[in-house]
């Protein structure tokens, strides 16, 4: 039996079980730092917390952290990196990936994707459900690519970005690190690290002084 363990008992994570689950994974099952106050994420049983799963990992044939948040995610892949857990790339069997796509482990790929030719993905990456990545973008580690967002060709998006809900990325630009992308954004320009953008076109959001 394929066993997979999945490390967050999120909204998110219900969605990458049952992804497991279609993509042929037997037996999924959680782990939070909510248990043993959380015991379920919908169908799927929360067996102990982070720190149980580490102690445990060589009893699955596969791990995955379940966690939206990029910085939370990336940490939490690192840990069971050291640990040395197997990590996997979960790819939806209704997502579009070409066979000379390199995913690195670690990462989720939800149904209705498409991901097109020579592309290059980092290690704990999420292209959530209907994305679209075209032909020779790179994204680093710890990416986040939301529902429904759709990246031209030749784009590069930096480690811990998260790009939102319906964005859209012009061809050639860069995301800088640690980036937000605001859902519905048109960007149609590089952003530098760690900078929030928002609006059609994208702007630089920035915090008011009182």
């Amino acid at each position: 039996m394929k066993r997979l363990a999945l490390l967050g008992a999120s909204g998110h994570g219900k969605v990458v079980a049952d992804l497991a689950t279609c993509a042929g994974w037997q037996e999924v099952v959680f782990f939070d730092d909510a248990w043993p106050q959380l015991k379920e994420n919908g169908a799927w049983k929360v067996s102990g917390d982070s720190k149980l799963l580490l102690e445990h990992v060589n009893e699955f044939d596969g791990v995955l952290v379940s966690i939206g948040d990029c910085a939370i995610r990336w940490h939490k892949h690192l840990e069971l990196k050291a640990a040395g857990a197997p990590l996997v790339t979960l790819i939806h069997p209704k997502a579009c990936v070409s066979s000379m796509v390199r995913l690195a482990a670690g990462s989720a790929v939800m149904a209705g994707v498409v991901i097109n030719v020579d592309v290059i993905m980092g290690e704990a990456c999420i292209v959530n459900t209907g994305a679209t990545i075209d032909h020779d973008c790179t994204l680093g580690s710890a990416v986040h690519v939301s529902p429904g967002a759709h990246l031209s060709g030749n784009i590069n998006v930096r480690n811990g970005s998260w790009i939102g809900l319906g964005a859209l990325i012009k061809q050639g630009v860069t995301i800088g690190e640690r980036v937000t992308v605001a859902a519905g954004a048109v960007v149609l320009s590089s952003v530098d690290d760690g900078k929030t953008v928002a609006g059609v076109p994208a702007r630089e959001l920035v915090k008011r002084r009182d």
